[in-house]
């Protein structure tokens, strides 16, 4: 089976997967050492790590780049992280995810927040997701909307917002869709069940998987999440450092790391 073929399936398991995201190939190569069926990037952790602001269209070099080498030196599926797709113009989009797709990367993440807080208006959004699917047929095209993300629209009426804007995105020819902010457990069912699409939502603490696969979740994302907890963590090592205490996490072994990176395993 291809990678894009593999990625697809495990949205169509018995319960959700957990995807996480990684910014550099230290952070996938560990992460699909220890088992996850698939990698993703993140979009923040990979331009913040360059010195850049997330979601302003700056790192789509930056993540061809990260693409290029994750597909070389892994054995499971990757999917990328395109934001908005670097672009408003559905060819140049279309154009960015066919050399993905020749690279042999499973699937994208393409969202409809634009910075400044709007999102980018349905019809513009379903053109660039169809010019995609047009493009790179066998691509894994994962719809994200940003309407609670971003906290957008009426409360009371966000849901079915966000409904009809995952509807349109599915009809242009996404293969799922995605809702970070959704927490609802009521809300994210009926997401599911109207949309009819593999759902995607973003992992928070504390929330079950099974309760996510009875909502009719297909895939939690860790999103950024990593990325923050991981600088989290170098910044308790170096102040462990400065006053002498023990740091809180422990250190993946310099020895495994190497291994890992030159091929030769752990």
């Amino acid at each position: 089976m291809s990678a894009a073929s593999v990625f697809a399936a495990l949205h169509h398991g018995t319960g959700p997967f957990v995807l996480p995201n990684a910014w550099d190939v230290a952070s996938a190569v560990l992460l699909a050492e220890i088992g996850f069926p698939a990698v993703g990037t993140t979009s923040l952790g990979v331009t913040a790590a360059a010195g850049l602001p997330d979601g302003a269209a700056a790192g789509s070099d930056l993540t061809v780049a990260l693409a290029r080498t994750l597909v070389g030196r892994l054995v499971v599926p990757i999917t990328v992280d395109l934001e908005g797709g670097y672009s408003d113009d559905p060819a140049a989009v279309a154009a960015l995810a066919a050399e993905l797709a020749d690279l042999d990367v499973a699937g994208i993440n393409l969202e409809d927040g634009r910075a400044g807080g709007t999102l980018r208006p349905v019809a513009e959004h379903a053109a660039i997701i169809r010019a995609v699917v047009a493009a790179a047929p066998a691509l894994f095209v994962n719809a994200r909307t940003d309407t609670y993300w971003l906290d957008i629209g009426v409360a009371d009426g966000r849901n079915e917002e966000t409904i009809q804007r995952l509807l349109a995105y599915r009809d242009a020819g996404a293969s799922g869709v995605f809702v970070p902010g959704l927490v609802d457990l009521a809300d994210t069912a009926t997401v599911a069940a109207r949309v009819g699409l593999p759902l995607n939502v973003l992992w928070r603490p504390g929330v079950e998987l099974a309760a996510l696969a009875s909502a009719g979740v297909a895939r939690v994302s860790t999103g950024s999440a990593l990325y923050r907890h991981a600088l989290a963590a170098a910044l308790g090592a170096a102040d462990a450092a400065r006053t002498g205490a023990e740091p809180v996490t422990v250190a993946v072994d310099y020895g495994v790391l190497q291994r890992l990176l030159d091929g030769s395993g752990s």
